[in-house]
């Protein structure tokens, strides 16, 4: 249990590293002692233990985590099994595939804050689509299009397939190999294909592919919406996967970033105790990397103990919320799990 008051924890001698830490571990050791810098070393330590005892751990991803290239790290958690599920946005999941076969294609913004209105239109008009600093070309939308419309004919044909298994399908061409422009270890979406992990994609509409998926349904492409399987088909899906979990162990929630990623996975616990009428165990241990103030009403920055009242967590399980950039913290954190 994270008691609420702490004896600060002895730390390394800075010369047992001739003064310059010798691994990212050793650094977050030495250096990362109070405030969100404490709660994130914290954090990570909880993680192993949790782990260590047996227990597994879903990642719920939100944000342009996947356009920020996170898939480098957590591409390597998941290979290395510290990862056991994921909820993200249809953006992550999509976004991965995107930079997979087109990352040399992107533009890099420098001073993105200065960008006017025309700088913007400018963009725009030589084809890219800009996310913070980073500009995803048009190109690799209609790459990807163009192979998903026959993935998505296949699946109306054979009664609809989660959106995870439409992108393992489009993995699985080894045509699409040959446009690789990242190593493969660089991507998250393939190491979870590899490794045979469900993905949950609730709000699947809310995405590129998702538009556009939406749109050939209607010119009549696609015959009909069920060859994507609805989010309430993905929340009975994570029914059964929580309990499978949760039979002997138990199973963490962490979380990057908020909003339907996070809120989605998490219910799955309050469905089986109170619609449910079940015995199950809660979720076992919480950390959340948000950059969210908690405000009213607010879900992404409200913090862990609110999860109580919902029958989503355990009083006594281990709460981290640590209020920074997940594209900085989540990979310091993944770096201190595996012992780089």
């Amino acid at each position: 249990m994270k008691s609420s008051t702490q004896t600060i924890p002895a730390q390394s001698s800075p010369a047992a590293y001739g003064d310059r830490p010798a691994s990212v571990t050793a650094f977050i050791e030495h250096h990362f002692r109070h405030f969100n810098a404490r709660e994130l070393v914290d954090a990570a330590r909880a993680y192993k233990e949790f782990l260590d005892a047996g227990n597994k751990m879903l990642v719920s991803l939100a944000g342009a985590m996947s356009t920020g290239e996170l898939g480098i790290s957590l591409a390597a958690m998941i290979r290395a099994g510290k990862v056991h599920a994921i909820s993200c946005t249809a953006a992550n999941l999509e976004e991965d595939i995107f930079n997979l076969v087109a990352h040399d294609e992107y533009r890099v913004i420098q001073d993105w804050r200065a960008l006017s209105v025309d700088d913007e239109v400018r963009l725009r008009d030589a084809g890219f689509n800009r996310v913070t600093d980073t500009c995803i070309p048009e190109t690799v939308v209609r790459h990807i299009e163009h192979r998903m419309v026959k993935i998505w004919q296949r699946a109306a044909e054979s009664g609809g397939k989660f959106p995870y298994e439409l992108m393992y399908e489009l993995l699985d061409d080894p045509t699409l190999a040959e446009h690789f422009q990242v190593p493969p270890s660089h991507s998250w979406l393939l190491a979870a294909k590899e490794m045979n992990l469900p993905v949950f994609v609730p709000g699947y509409e809310d995405s590129t592919l998702g538009n556009i998926f939406a749109a050939r349904v209607f010119d009549g492409t696609i015959k009909g919406h069920h060859a994507v399987k609805s989010g309430t088909a993905q929340m009975e899906r994570l029914i059964g996967f929580y309990k499978e979990q949760t039979e002997k162990a138990s199973l963490g929630f962490f979380q990057i970033g908020g909003g339907i990623a996070g809120d989605f996975a998490i219910c799955v616990v309050p469905i089986l105790i109170q619609d449910l009428e079940e015995d199950a165990r809660l979720w076992g241990y919480f950390c959340q990397i948000s950059d969210a103030a908690t405000s009213y009403g607010g879900y992404s920055g409200a913090v862990p103990n609110e999860k109580i009242t919902w029958y989503k967590l355990d009083r006594d399980a281990p709460k981290f919320m640590i209020q920074s950039d997940a594209s900085i913290c989540a990979p310091l954190i993944f770096a201190y799990i595996l012992g780089w």
